[in-house]
């Protein structure tokens, strides 16, 4: 067998436009070939700015990404510059201060040792003003009309001279579609319509219609469909393409593009808009910005005075911290003007309208401010406009005196700093006057008060946190007030935190302590960390905080404790944070592996090592050089040497070998040593491992190439020695060592290794050669003849074929077999041996059921493998077709379960393929408390619990694709039967006593429950079945003698066995006596007509299956004749009823009642004297 190939297999990419190439045929478990979770994106930027391609790849190992153009080479790091941010996880190339030049189209490529992906990127250069590239991608796509608006949303009010740069991009831009677009027209930008769904389309003809038409939010790729109910749907008519969004939201607004293939045909931005609404004078106004990031606080202002919640002013914020609202509470006519929302750098702002008859306030469309953007310097932001206009009416026209133009607003102050109020009147001449608290203020209070024209300030030069406190100016009966918040945040003393940042350095098992002193409003919050981990007191912790202190103590310090210590102090006004570090001093780790030998020469030795992992925390200053000569115990100190991580030892022996011991030292002690192998002094290195060239029966061409290490001296020769593979013992074929090896048997197999010899002797020995056969050289064989499948199962299969045929000089005799399987969703063939087999059949196991898979079979010997042979279709995992039946012959039938009891019933089938089961009762659906458990060979009907209602017939049903079968079993679900009513004797007639007892309860619910009927006389002690069987509640007992006491017990009677007996209604509780008469009580005379007792019920149900048993008893003399009929038919001579006429009782038996039995019954008696007769009808319901 050969080792792995270099491949290049393509792949697919789950991202349009990138290409992946795949290196290894078979990729091992767990591994992955590069992708790109997010491609780099197209950029257009300004002359002069920065430029930045961001990509996201995937893989495993991590992939290694570059960069690289197409014109030019991308050397100079002052140009270019790549880094990965772990935040993001991006990979980002920076083009700093971008040329005209530098437009070209770059490729990035994501490699490992498994693959490659590539995609490519262009970046385009605008030259002379600044051109937002946004701006430019939207007017690409805009028609002409619509230009002025586009441009004015972007502060540019006059583009005329964009319009040559835009024809030239679009010139380039169409070249570039015309490769993929036939015709692009009909463009409609992206709205809201009253459907409530954001569209846009455009007529577009591909010149291939199945190329990929692409949809991106913000260079995020957007899955679609054409369902209209999806959240992002396309419908196609034609050529026309509509694109909709389905219930815009604010997280909907963005730069959407429509690239077919890698090349974009439409660019449109989103936006949403903010409604209408109305105020008048003396009524609130309402003002609203919808943020598209959270923030805790937006800053609302008004001509450059910032406005605080609080008084007339009430600010709310939502709580997903997006919309901000701004209310002004009775609004007057001071309070027209421009007010402003700035998020961030962004802002949004208002402007005055003047005055108004309709009183009026409008929000016109506004769009967001953004930072930066891609391709931009990253420094600057757009600032956009949304006007509200406030405009109020009065009631009346009459002058109302001083107004003011802006009032007071609430402000927050830190201690030590300055506060400043201040308010404009609609005149420079009125005077007003300041109050805090109500109490009126004057300079030598320690405030300063000025006046400006109409504006009024009142400031505070050092805030003090007694000045808290409600503020309120007057003029003229005009007044406002406002709230002054004195913060204190916390501080920290300069000398006391540059003491704090210095390190805390500290030997190993010291301790170290830091202490920072702090000031600020109570209640303080202080926490503590290391290595940004926050710490808790503990063993080794020890954390003590007062009101103005804080102190951290670690005791007993490791070197691993090393590190960042920060602590963070917190209250309502403010965070502030201040870090130091720990360095924790110790002896230096030992010097690293793995130790290379530079020199080895006759009278010296030469080898470097690496530095420890960790010095201690200090630098290591020296090595200490410990030598032992080989077969020796004593180690001998050669001293210490400066910090170079190398060793020179001139004083060896030739042929001698040393082992070495290093240790590192530094200022705290002397770290553990590290010990080298053996090295040799003058010795020569070992050669490579010998290839063989050639192979024979009877030679065997061998080649290497020399040491690196010649030992110092001249190589004069090498020894070259066999090993017969199953020993242990190397031979010397020949000193110097001889290329053609002669000595060798036909058959048998060799590894050579090889050892070179200078003037000091011979060196180590190479690494032995792979096993080599000493045989004439073979070619492969040829393809295998009828390969074909014997058995299979739905894991394995078993497969067999024909040795190929030898065709001298093209293909040799087969030597073994490789068996390989790929599942027909796989591109990859999997061996199921890993070695040759010998024999023309194999089993593969391990198969998925059902599983489809491709198999062939290649033929090997030593000159290389064959064809592959394969099947001409796939191959399932499944048994040969069996069409069902079940494998039990006994299988019952019939189950009786007392109720209460587990229900279990077993059914063991054959089938293949594995078979749909279904189970039903009494035809229709099982119930949810039955659970039903398959597999392929059989499946379980259980009842955990079960009830009476449990009872019918249940019937499973096996069925596959060659036919199906079914078996049906009756469960009874029944109990122990309580006992009947008690027994009433009656004589009719001499010699006979009739028997009648009230039904047991369980009768109505039990159609299956009959009687039983046992006797004893007096004159014996032991109880007989008088009738068992007896679905009525009489029965006639005959050959009662004369002058006997008889005893009489009823059983109820069912498939769960017997009740107690019926109880007595004379003197014994659980039987009947009675007494007979003497014959001469009573006797009839031999001329009398017989008597016939009629069957006791006319009218019989008996469930088909069971025996069913009718008697009457008769008297006459002569003995009178007896004939039973069947619905006219005289059963007399019939073998299926059992007819018997014992001692005057008359009885017909039907074994197993079936719906046959259904009719009337009728027994006629007669003697020379007369006949009489009785009749009735029986009823057969059907099996449970």
């Amino acid at each position: 067998m050969f080792g792995p190939k270099a491949v290049k297999i393509a792949g697919k990419s789950r991202v349009p436009g990138v290409t992946i190439t795949q290196f290894v045929e078979h990729l091992p478990a767990g591994k992955s070939t590069p992708d790109f979770a997010r491609k780099p994106m197209t950029t257009t930027v300004q002359e002069g700015k920065k430029a930045f391609f961001k990509a996201m790849v995937s893989g495993e190992p991590p992939p290694t990404v570059t960069w690289v153009r197409n014109k030019g080479e991308m050397d100079d790091q002052e140009k270019y510059s790549t880094r990965y941010d772990e935040r993001a996880r991006e990979h980002v190339l920076e083009i700093v201060n971008v040329k005209p030049e530098q437009a070209d189209n770059y490729k990035c490529f994501a490699t490992n040792e498994y693959g490659q992906a590539a995609c490519a990127v262009t970046l385009n250069v605008v030259e002379g003003m600044k051109i937002d590239p946004k701006l430019l991608e939207l007017l690409l796509s805009a028609p002409k009309k619509d230009y002025e608006r586009i441009c004015l949303e972007f502060g540019v009010t006059d583009f005329r001279w964009l319009l040559k740069e835009l024809k030239q991009i679009k010139k380039e831009r169409e070249d570039e579609q015309s490769k993929v677009v036939e015709n692009l027209d009909n463009i409609k930008q992206i709205e809201v319509k009253s459907s409530g769904r954001a569209e846009f389309s455009f007529d577009m003809k591909l010149r291939d219609p199945n190329s990929e038409v692409n949809l991106y939010k913000d260079g995020t790729l957007i899955p679609y469909d054409d369902d209209k109910n999806s959240k992002h749907s396309l419908q196609k008519t034609g050529i026309n393409y509509l694109f909709s969004i389905k219930d815009p939201q604010r997280e909907d607004a963005g730069f959407y593009q429509v690239d077919v293939e890698e090349t974009n045909v439409l660019t449109t931005d989103f936006q949403a808009k903010i409604k209408d609404s109305k105020v008048t004078e003396n009524e609130d106004a309402i003002f609203q910005c919808v943020l598209s990031t959270p923030l805790n606080k937006i800053t609302w202002s008004k001509e450059d005075a910032s406005l605080e919640h609080g008084g007339k002013y009430e600010i709310t914020i939502s709580e997903d911290k997006l919309t901000h609202t701004l209310r002004i509470k009775d609004c007057q006519m001071a309070d027209k003007g421009a007010y402003y929302a700035l998020a961030g750098i962004t802002s949004s702002s208002a402007e005055n309208d003047g005055a108004d008859k309709d009183a009026q306030e409008k929000v016109e469309d506004g769009k967001e401010g953004r930072v930066g953007g891609e391709g931009g310097d990253g420094n600057e932001s757009r600032r956009c406009l949304n006007t509200f206009f406030l405009s109020l009416s009065h009631c009346q026209n009459a002058d109302r005196g001083v107004q003011f133009v802006r009032g007071l607003s609430d402000i927050n102050a830190k201690v030590g700093e300055r506060a400043e109020l201040s308010c404009k009147l609609n005149s420079e001449t009125s005077e007003g006057r300041w109050y805090k608290n109500g109490k009126l203020l004057t300079e030598e209070d320690g405030v300063k008060i000025i006046k400006d024209g109409a504006c009024h300030i009142l400031m505070i030069e050092c805030c003090k946190k007694d000045d808290t406190a409600v503020y309120r100016f007057e003029a003229e009966g005009r007044k406002s007030e406002a709230t002054l918040n004195i913060q204190d945040p916390p501080r920290l003393d300069p000398d006391a935190l540059g003491e704090f940042t210095n390190p805390v350095i500290v030997r190993v098992g010291d301790n170290a302590e830091w202490k920072l002193p702090f000031s600020g409003g109570a209640p303080m919050n202080i926490q503590w960390y290391k290595n940004d981990n926050e710490l808790l007191p503990a063993v080794n912790v020890k954390i003590d905080t007062s009101d103005t202190e804080s102190q951290l103590r670690l005791t007993k310090c490791q070197r691993k404790d090393t590190g960042e210590v920060k602590i963070k102090i917190k209250n309502e006004f403010g965070v502030i944070e201040a870090v130091s570090r720990l360095i924790v001093l110790d002896k230096p780790t030992p010097p690293q592996d793995p130790v290379e030998i530079t020199e080895s020469a006759v009278t010296s030795v030469e080898f470097k090592w690496k530095p420890p992992k960790d010095s201690g925390g200090c630098p290591v200053t020296n090595y200490i050089i410990e030598r032992q000569q080989v077969g020796r115990n004593k180690w001998t100190n050669l001293g210490e040497i400066p910090c170079i991580p190398s060793y020179k030892d001139t004083d060896v022996d030739p042929g001698r070998r040393y082992c070495y011991r290093i240790r590192a030292k530094n200022a705290e002690g002397i770290s553990d040593y590290l010990q080298t192998g053996d090295i040799p002094a003058g010795y020569p290195g070992s050669p490579t491992a010998p290839k063989v060239v050639s192979a024979f029966k009877d030679c065997i061409n061998l080649s290497w190439c020399p040491p690196c290490d010649t030992g110092g001296t001249k190589i004069i020769g090498y020894n070259l020695e066999k090993n017969k593979t199953g020993t242990n013992y190397w031979s010397l074929v020949n000193q110097n060592g001889p290329i053609t090896v002669k000595d060798v048997f036909e058959g048998a197999e060799y590894r050579f290794r090889v050892s070179a010899i200078n003037l000091s002797g011979a060196g180590e020995p190479s690494i032995p050669c792979e096993a080599v056969i000493a045989r004439n050289p073979k070619k492969p064989p040829g393809k295998v003849i009828d390969l074909k499948i014997t058995s299979s199962s739905y894991t394995t299969f078993s497969l067999a074929w024909t040795k190929p045929k030898e065709v001298k000089g093209v293909e040799d005799e087969a030597q073994g077999y490789y068996v390989e399987i790929r599942p027909i969703e796989s591109l990859e063939w999997t061996c199921c041996n890993a070695t040759p087999i010998s024999l023309t059949s194999y089993t593969v196991l391990g198969l998925k059921a059902m599983a489809s898979y491709w198999v062939r079979v290649i033929a090997t010997n030593y000159g290389g493998n064959g064809e592959p042979q394969g099947f001409d279709s796939y191959i399932i995992a499944m048994p040969p077709p069996v069409r069902p039946k079940f494998k039990d012959r006994n299988m019952k039938t019939l189950m009786v379960v007392k109720s209460g009891n587990t229900i279990r019933v077993n059914i063991n089938f054959e089938a293949s393929p594995m078979p749909d089961i279904s189970w039903v009762k009494d035809g229709i659906p099982l119930l949810k408390h039955v659970t039903i458990t398959s597999s392929d060979r059989g499946s379980q009907l259980l009842i955990p619990t079960s009830e009476r209602s449990d009872s019918g017939i249940y019937m499973i049903t096996v069925k596959n694709i060659v036919g199906q079968e079914s078996f049906s079993v009756e469960i009874r679900v029944t109990d122990d039967p309580k006992p009947p009513g008690p027994v009433e004797l009656d004589e009719n007639i001499p010699g006979t006593v009739t028997l009648c007892w009230a039904p047991s309860p369980d009768e109505k619910r039990d159609d299956r429950l009959h009687y039983l009927v046992s006797k004893r006389d007096s004159f014996k002690r032991t109880w007989r079945t008088a009738a068992d069987n007896l679905f009525n509640n009489k029965f006639t007992v005959v050959n009662i003698m004369p002058g006997r006491e008889y005893y009489f017990r009823v059983f109820a009677k069912n498939d769960m066995g017997l009740s107690p007996p019926s109880e007595s209604p004379v003197n014994r509780k659980d039987s009947a006596s009675y007494m007979a008469l003497y014959e001469t009580d009573y006797c009839y005379s031999s001329q009398d007509k017989y008597l016939c007792r009629h069957i006791v019920n006319n009218l019989r149900t008996a469930p088909e299956g069971y025996e069913c048993y009718m008697s009457c008893a008769v008297k006459g003399d002569p003995a009178p004749r007896v004939t039973w009929y069947y619905n006219n038919i005289s059963l007399n001579t019939n073998t299926n009823y059992h007819i018997t006429n014992v001692c005057g009782v008359c009885s017909l038996l039907i074994l197993r009642v079936g719906p046959k039995d259904h009719g009337e019954y009728r027994v006629i008696i007669e003697n020379k004297l007369g006949n009489a007769e009785s009749s009735m009808t029986l009823n057969v319901r059907g099996k449970l």
